[in-house]
Formats: C-alpha cells, sequence, structure tokens
C-alpha cells in the first residue's frame, strides 16, 4: 500500500483515539504497529499477512529495546530523581524564603518573590508541571494572607511554574535531543538565556502592574535587613551550588548530561540526609515516584519511536521535507503556523505527549527549512509551556489549582494568566527576531 494514502488514514486513527481519551502510549503504539504491518505485509504487492505480521514483531522486539538501552535516555530518570529528592528535602520551601527577603520591597514583591523562585526550583527539578504544584502550595496562601488579588497570586505562580522545562535540567529538552539526534548539552544550556529572560519579563509585568494598581498587591509591612538576607542564603546555596556544578560538567565537556543528572540526584540527597529533611519514608516516596514517571514516559517515548519508524517507512516526512525546502521566502509562515499549532496542542495535552507525537514529521520539515535544531529546540519547549497556561485546558492551571483547593476560583487563575501570556508572545518573537540568545552559550560550548 502506497504509505503516502496509508499516513492520513493511520494520523486519522490516532486522532481518534485520543479523542476517545485512549492513554498516548497506546494509541501511539496501536496506530504504528498496524501501520507498519500493512506496509509489510503489501511490500511485495500482493497482501501477505504472515510477512508482514513477522516483519513487524521482528521490528517491535529490535527497536524499543535499543531505544531504552541507551545511556543517553538514562538522564531523564535521574532529573526526575533529582527533583523529587529536592522536594522531600524542602527545597521549595527554602526557594520561596529567600526570594521573599531579597525581593519583598519591589512593587508586587511577594509575586515577584513566587517567579524567582520557581526559576530556583526549576534549577534542579526539570518539570513545569512539578514546579507549579510544589511552589503554589507555599506561594499563592501567603500572597493571599497579605491581600494580594487572588488573580495576581494564583497566575504568578502558574506562569512561574512554565519555568521548570526551561531552565536547566529540563526533561522536555532531553526527549527533544534524543529524538531530534542533537546534543543534550547543547539543548539544555541553550535553554538558560530564555529562562532567565522569561522570568524577566514576567517580574516586569508584575512590578508594573503593582505600580499602577497598588490595591493588586499591598505593600509588605515587614522590614528585613542584610542580615536576614544573608541568613536567607543558608538555604539555597545547596540549590544554586548543585545547579551550577551541573552547568559546569555539561559545559566544560567533563561529564555527559546523564552523569551530570546522576551526579545532581546523589548530592540533592546526600544534603537532604545531612541536614536531616530526608529520611527512609521520603527517600522512598521519591524513588516510587521517581518509578511512576519514569514508566510513564518510557511507555509514551517508546510508542513514539515505533511511530518514527513507521513515518520513515511511509516517506511522508521526506516528502514533506522536500515541500517545505521548495518554499521562497515563506518559510517564516511555516514557522508561525507550527507555532499557533503546537499552541493549541498545548492547551489539551501533556508536552511530553505532543513532543512524541509530532516530533517524526516536524524535526524534517525545520531542518529542510534551514533553522538551527538547537534554536528550535528551545522555542519548541517554550512554545509548549506556552500552551501548558493557555486557555481553556491549560494544564499548569489544572495543576496549581489542585494544589491551592478552593483558595482561589478556577475562573480567577485564568483569568490572572493573560498578563504573563502577553509576556510570553513577546519573548516568543524576541527569540524568533535574535536566535543568538539561545545560541550564544552552546556556540560557546563548542567554540
Amino acid at each position: 500500500m502506497d504509505g503516502t494514502l496509508l499516513a492520513p488514514v493511520a494520523g486519522l486513527t490516532m486522532i481518534a483515539l485520543l479523542v476517545m481519551r485512549v492513554p498516548i502510549a497506546f494509541g501511539l503504539l496501536f496506530t504504528a504497529v498496524v501501520g507498519l504491518f500493512v506496509l509489510n505485509a503489501t511490500r511485495m504487492g500482493a497482501f501477505n499477512f504472515d510477512f508482514g505480521w513477522k516483519s513487524t514483531v521482528s521490528m517491535l522486539g529490535r527497536d524499543p529495546y535499543s531505544f531504552v538501552a541507551s545511556f543517553t535516555l538514562m538522564a531523564i530518570p535521574m532529573f526526575l530523581l533529582m527533583g523529587n529528592f529536592a522536594f522531600a528535602s524542602g527545597a521549595t520551601r527554602d526557594a520561596y524564603a529567600t526570594a521573599r527577603v531579597w525581593l519583598a520591597r519591589l512593587p508586587g514583591g511577594l509575586a515577584c518573590a513566587s517567579v524567582v523562585a520557581c526559576g530556583l526550583f526549576a534549577a534542579i527539578s526539570g518539570s513545569s508541571l512539578a514546579t507549579a504544584a510544589a511552589m503554589g502550595r507555599i506561594a499563592v496562601p501567603e500572597m493571599l494572607r497579605q491581600g494580594y488579588d487572588p488573580r495576581l497570586a494564583s497566575g504568578s505562580v502558574a506562569a512561574g511554574g512554565t519555568l521548570g522545562a526551561l531552565i536547566p535540567p529540563s526533561i522536555l529538552m532531553v526527549i527533544f535531543g534524543i529524538f531530534a539526534e542533537q546534543s543534550i548539552g547543547q539543548l539544555l544550556i541553550g535553554g538558560i538565556v530564555p529562562g532567565i529572560l522569561t522570568a524577566l519579563t514576567y517580574v516586569a509585568i508584575i512590578v508594573v502592574r503593582a505600580k499602577l494598581n497598588p490595591r493588586l498587591a499591598p505593600p509588605v509591612t515587614e522590614r528585613f535587613t542584610n542580615r536576614d538576607r544573608l541568613l536567607s542564603l543558608a538555604g539555597t546555596w545547596q540549590i544554586l551550588l548543585i545547579f551550577a556544578v551541573i552547568i559546569t560538567v555539561i559545559y566544560t565537556g567533563i561529564g555527559t548530561p546523564t552523569e551530570a543528572a546522576a551526579f545532581g540526584a546523589a548530592a540533592v540527597l546526600v544534603l537532604g540526609v545531612l541536614r536531616g529533611r530526608i529520611r527512609r519514608g521520603n527517600a522512598w516516596s521519591a524513588v516510587r515516584e521517581t518509578v511512576v514517571q519514569t514508566a510513564m514516559i518510557f511507555a509514551i517515548a517508546i510508542a513514539s519511536k515505533v511511530l518514527v519508524s513507521f513515518v520513515a517507512f511511509t516517506g511522508v516526512s521526506a516528502d514533506l521535507a522536500t515541500w517545505a525546502g521548495s518554499i521562497e521566502g515563506g518559510r517564516i509562515w511555516v514557522l508561525l503556523a507550527l507555532t499557533l499549532a503546537y499552541v493549541v496542542l498545548g492547551m489539551f495535552m501533556d508536552p511530553i505527549g505532543i513532543l512524541l507525537l509530532t516530533l517524526p514529521v516536524v524535526v524534517p520539515v525545520v531542518d529542510a527549512l534551514g533553522y538551527n535544531l538547537i534554536w528550535f529546540g528551545v522555542f519548541l519547549v517554550k512554545l509548549l509551556e506556552v500552551g501548558m497556561i493557555t486557555p481553556p485546558v491549560g494544564l499548569n492551571v489544572f495543576v496549581l489549582k489542585s494544589a491551592i483547593g478552593n483558595a482561589v476560583s478556577l475562573e480567577n487563575v485564568f483569568r490572572g494568566i493573560g498578563p504573563f501570556l502577553l509576556m510570553d508572545i513577546v519573548t516568543l518573537a524576541i527569540l524568533i527576531a535574535l536566535p543568538d540568545l539561545v545560541l550564544w552559550l552552546p556556540n560557546l560550548m563548542y567554540g
């Protein structure tokens, strides 16, 4: 059967399965296996069930194992473990306490502190959902107690949570690097400047809004001395040290991202034990949570890898890449179309699922258009995180709502997101106009 005819049928089947709420891993795997079987069975012209079945089973026995048995892929459970150990050790409380002491005097200081604390926790978390949930339990109640507008209080944390996937370590960057066959080290380093830029734009809009309308964020009555600020650093020096060592290891090439992730997980555990924050109970809880998260990600990744083989056999990726490469002067329109598509997908789906669902088709097209794939990987992660806070089904918003209970209504959380989405549009435009903001540090890595 002609692959170009089979591919649209497979795509519609996959969409139908997802709409029916079939788990992403099963939907991808079912579509890919059936597609591979049909292609193999009709390869010789006439339909041959035996040949099609044996060829497909042979591929299923080979490709998933060779994919999972990858040293590079081990960075994912290591980063997850580091984030779970960090949460168990109270890193979220430490990050917020430090940011609060240093930024309380700014207009909207507690909301600014929430964004900065999200960035600090992101440096040892790697997940936007984990960052939003962890910081929401601490920062939102404190802001409400100080009389902050509920929309500003919840919106700042939901948006700040998106830093979890942009500032390294980032699970999404690792997955993109594996499937796009790009340097994971360069991708992780490339996320630093856009992550800082995103945090700065969030802080800027908070300060401007609080300055124009002081009722949104009443001034904090507490006064902190320089001694208080210095003492507050005692809670975050471990986070900053571990982040600095991980980035240094990756940047200098002393070790691989996987080795840096393993070091980070071990360091967070040791420091947590030495400080009496991590004990046997919460350590095992962190390990169990890591196993569950890893199994979920790997299940989707394995299914996606089989889908990659199917898409490659159909020839659709090559045809789309050829078409995209033939466009004269219109590549920016293709990029804008992809931008819109990813934001819409992000409203309804988990970013890992979106990434693994679309990469087999999108990467060849973007490469054919001449875009740097390191830049595109960072840009894509930013896009996915914008979708995570975009109505009507931004997952970060629902995770935050679950964490804070009835303290803020879902409607107010979504209304509080609006100004931060405007800042995200500004950031995306800057990244398109100035790609060197992403590529500067990765280029320094390799001269």
